[in-house]
């Protein structure tokens, strides 16, 4: 049994964390962040799959090779990305100078930027202004941190989820960042996650790439994606536990607390979606095979027609017929069904529901409901969630560098 708490990055024990304005953003925006751990531990790391990764994921990538962590520094108002050997030199500078105040190895150091692409990230500020984001390292510093790491977002996204393991309280804590670029393989989004429980590296690596398959690989908010998504997960063993077997009713209780930090935080960020005024769940049944499943739902969470139906509130689910009809997978008219909420709309056969129009247009008038497509008569599934597309997603997306 996993249950919601406060405190976000730093409620496991042995962690703090801080946030300042250093001058890369407007002042007095918070633009400068970290998360540092007492002690050393495992850490484990997802990051995006664009072909152009940003310096600090180079980075990144490069220190998880060593499989231990002590602390996050991250900047936001600039991405660090597509910025040559300057840009990563800029990224270890970054690492090293936090390791000098943490008195421990630059590879424990980790790193993340985001904001615009292509400039060069100001180093001036961030040196200047270093010493005193690390001298306000504290337990209540993490309302801060979540803030220094926004961009277009209008709200901090934290989390906090208390399990017991071995009879021992733990907890997982995370923060994240993300509103616009938002789709599966993640986004223009990072999330940070500490826990106070003890496992081996590729334990740990395995439980975060599960939650995040789940959670940050399952929303879409505009069907981009960017050059610095990361997802960090920091273990310190604080907490006391033992080592946790991947194989015990332990691991299981501690994979189920970290797939619910992580749902948290990937759902806080659909629901800032950049101009969204709307959350929307779309579940594919009935799927051959589960990538089957995840393309069918990827099309209907990205089509233009459909998220600009969801903003005007028009039942006008022809669109979501003909969004599964493109899609790919092979998939018969008699055997597509479609429900919102506890509507059904279509049932296989093709046979439409008398009225349905009128009591799915009261249904698309709340903030949040699900839509149903079954497709077939097999067993796979998948779910995503998705946003509208409103004309503030056009004004913000015009004018995102003034």
């Amino acid at each position: 049994m996993v249950k919601f708490s406060r405190g976000g990055v730093t409620a496991p024990s042995g962690f703090l964390a801080a946030g300042i304005h250093c001058g890369i953003k407007p002042s007095p925006l918070l633009d400068l962040a970290v998360i540092a751990s007492e002690v050393a531990g495992p850490i484990a790391g997802v990051f995006t799959t664009n072909r152009f990764p940003a310096a600090p994921v180079i980075v990144d990538r490069l220190h998880l090779r060593h499989k231990t962590g002590r602390a996050v520094i991250i900047n936001s108002g600039n991405a660090n990305a597509f910025t040559g050997a300057q840009g990563l030199a800029d990224a270890k500078e970054m690492a090293q100078l936090t390791a000098d105040f943490l008195g421990c190895p630059h590879y424990q150091v980790y790193v993340g930027s985001t904001g615009v692409i292509c400039p060069r990230l100001p180093m001036p500020c961030i040196r200047e202004h270093l010493p005193r984001l690390m001298a306000r390292l504290r337990k209540g510093g993490h309302r801060e941190a979540a803030t220094a790491i926004l961009t277009t977002d209008t709200k901090v996204k934290e989390v906090a989820i208390v399990t017991k393991l071995q009879g021992t309280t733990i907890t997982v804590g995370g923060m994240a960042k993300g509103a616009g670029m938002i789709h599966p393989n993640m986004a223009t989004m990072l999330a940070f996650l500490t826990t106070d429980a003890m496992l081996h590296q590729p334990a740990l690596q395995q439980a975060l790439s599960q939650a995040v398959e789940r959670s940050f690989h399952c929303i879409s908010v505009d069907g981009e994606t960017s050059t610095n998504d990361t997802v960090l997960c920091l273990a310190n063993g604080s907490a006391g536990t033992a080592i946790l077997d991947p194989r015990s009713p332990d691991m299981a209780r501690f994979q189920q607390a970290l797939n619910e930090a992580c749902l948290a935080l990937a759902l806080q960020i659909v629901d800032d979606g950049e101009g969204a005024t709307k959350r929307v769940e779309f579940r594919i049944t009935g799927a051959q095979t589960t990538s089957e499943a995840k393309c069918i739902a990827k099309t209907l969470a990205t089509s233009p027609l459909i998220k600009t139906a969801l903003f005007g509130e028009d039942p006008n689910w022809g669109r979501i017929i003909a969004a599964v009809g493109r899609a790919g997978p092979r998939v018969r008219s008699e055997d597509f069904a479609l429900a919102f909420d506890d509507v059904i709309v279509v049932h296989p056969g093709m046979k439409i529901t008398p009225d349905a129009e009128r009591r799915v247009r009261r249904i698309m008038q709340k903030k949040r409901f699900t839509i149903q497509v079954t497709v077939g008569r097999g067993s796979a599934a998948a779910t995503i969630w998705t946003t509208d597309l409103s004309y503030d997603y056009v004004r913000i997306n015009a004018s995102y560098r003034s």
